[in-house]
């Protein structure tokens, strides 16, 4: 295999998920040069595969993860204001549930949950009561109490994007669609093969090889003949996205007889969001889907819980993904931990291969930042931490206020609908502007491809988001699959099959 012909990099990122993304962006912006590469596109692996959340994780608490928790709770705000158009609050319902936790359980836990990560912004815990409050309406009757708490919701595969967006602007390479074969030492580089999806082959050399590739992290280690001692853990999570099941904004945190806790979360405006489940996992994760036991079991949680019944018919939608996690010897699949942890390898003093193992979209930003002080010593620099307080592409929006800028873009662009002026502020933020440009009508934005799907959004994921395919647009870049039949959705495939 023949070395290209580009100079060699400080860092090349194996991995396009959010870990990968986080790293590439903190080491850019350090002034490094940096090259990340993903086989699939980004997110398309588990970083697409969450529950949409930035929260502390407070199930963790019964599992003495302080240590994670107080981190997780402390980055919700910093990647809330970071991201005001992606990341905003959502308050959660937590009804008592008679015989699982007692409430005096439930409330300790929450006052250290809202104390320990240092909260400002987010409101506190409160009692919610049914013949008081209309949060616990959408229950059924015999849940007459409950406690409301902070956390947020988040775009998942948007955040990849954003990340991977700023990694770009500050002088990273990324590049999807390519495949690591194998990798070697030789001298003071790393001499890494790869192959692209169109079986492309080249050789590229660097200083710093972090593996940060998720569920194929032993894959990767494989390929570089490593034998350290591999400590991964897959464990899958499944949600299933069903019509909307009630009114209001609240999402309810559910109680399970085995300990564990699912989730109930509105979701793009039409439907509500159930998961997840904790299934350990051997199998090959590119394949990996709900199955129908599953799908059972989340929608009979939710009927349990709910008024409004939901069985595996309502289904419009599942996906799962699997959760790449440290292996601390634990039994369970739901109580090992969600911590990050490292391996460096610098034996002999050689070039540096660190591999990430476990982390959690809530965290990424705190990983990466640990990632690059691994790496200081052996890369020999001497930037400092930045990312902290640091604005991600499109949440420049004046005082973190989303409704007024989504109303200010309403103005602004009155020939179209207001509620594509608001997804599209959504999505992209201040970036609304290069996508609606200087338009004065609705077809200055091209030809509508499918409902308010117009050419020039599509374009734009094209040229600066590296969508390569329709399922790239309207399932990661977007959910608007969610929405389009199948023809329509079709006709956006063949769109990018005729660039």
């Amino acid at each position: 295999m023949v070395t290209s012909a580009e100079p060699p990099y400080d860092l090349l990122v194996i991995g396009g998920g959010i870990n990968g993304v986080g790293i590439a962006r903190d080491a850019a912006g350090r002034g490094l040069s940096v090259l990340l590469v993903e086989q699939g596109d980004l997110a398309s692996g588990t970083s697409s595969a969450s529950s949409k959340l930035v929260h502390g994780g407070l199930r963790y608490l019964e599992q003495y993860e302080f240590r994670l928790v107080r981190e997780s709770l402390a980055e919700r705000e910093v990647l809330l204001a970071a991201a005001p158009h992606i990341i905003w609050p959502l308050r959660f319902v937590l009804p008592i549930h008679s015989g699982l936790r007692p409430p005096w359980m439930l409330r300790a836990g929450l006052f250290l949950y809202d104390h320990i990560g240092g909260r400002k912004v987010l409101p506190p815990t409160r009692t919610v009561r049914r013949e008081r409050d209309r949060a616990l309406l959408p229950l059924h009757e015999r849940y007459v109490q409950g406690f409301e708490y902070s956390d947020c919701w988040a775009d998942d595969a948007r955040l990849v994007v954003i990340n991977a967006i700023d990694a770009a602007d500050r002088g990273a390479c990324i590049e999807p669609g390519w495949h690591v074969t194998a990798a070697r030492r030789e001298g003071e580089l790393w001499f890494v093969d790869m192959i692209s999806v169109a079986g492309q082959q080249r050789t590229v050399r660097t200083t710093g090889l972090v593996n940060a590739a998720g569920p194929w992290v032993e894959e990767v280690l494989r390929a570089t003949g490593s034998t350290r001692r591999s400590s991964l853990r897959l464990v899958k999570g499944s949600h299933v996205v069903v019509p909307r099941l009630y009114d209001g904004p609240q999402a309810f945190t559910l109680q399970t007889a085995d300990r564990r806790i699912v989730f109930i979360i509105p979701y793009h405006d039409d439907f509500t969001l159930i998961g997840t489940t904790d299934i350990p996992f051997t199998g090959d994760p590119a394949k990996v889907s709900a199955s129908a036991d599953e799908i059972e079991y989340l929608c009979g949680l939710a009927s349990e819980y709910l008024k409004t019944p939901v069985s595996a018919r309502d289904a419009v939608w599942s996906y799962s993904g699997v959760r790449p996690l440290y292996d601390d010897g634990d039994v369970s699949a739901s109580t090992v931990t969600r911590e990050y942890v490292f391996d460096l390898d610098t034996s002999g003093g050689r070039t540096p291969l660190l591999s990430v193992f476990g982390g959690k979209l809530t965290t990424y930003r705190r990983l990466a930042e640990h990632a690059m002080a691994e790496l200081r010593a052996p890369l020999r620099f001497d930037a400092r931490e930045w990312t902290r307080g640091s604005i991600l592409p499109g949440g420049d929006i004046d005082k973190g206020d989303f409704e007024m800028f989504s109303e200010q873009q309403a103005a602004r662009y009155a020939f179209a609908p207001p509620e594509l002026v608001r997804r599209l502020c959504r999505a992209y933020g201040t970036r609304v502007e290069r996508i609606m440009g200087n338009a004065q009508r609705l077809r200055d934005l091209g030809e509508e491809m499918a409902p308010q799907l117009y050419e020039a959004e599509l374009q734009y994921m094209r040229d600066h988001e590296w969508a390569r395919s329709g399922e790239d647009a309207l399932w990661r870049r977007s959910k608007l699959g969610l929405r389009f039949d199948g023809s329509q959705r079709q006709r956006v495939a063949a769109w990018f099959n005729a660039i």
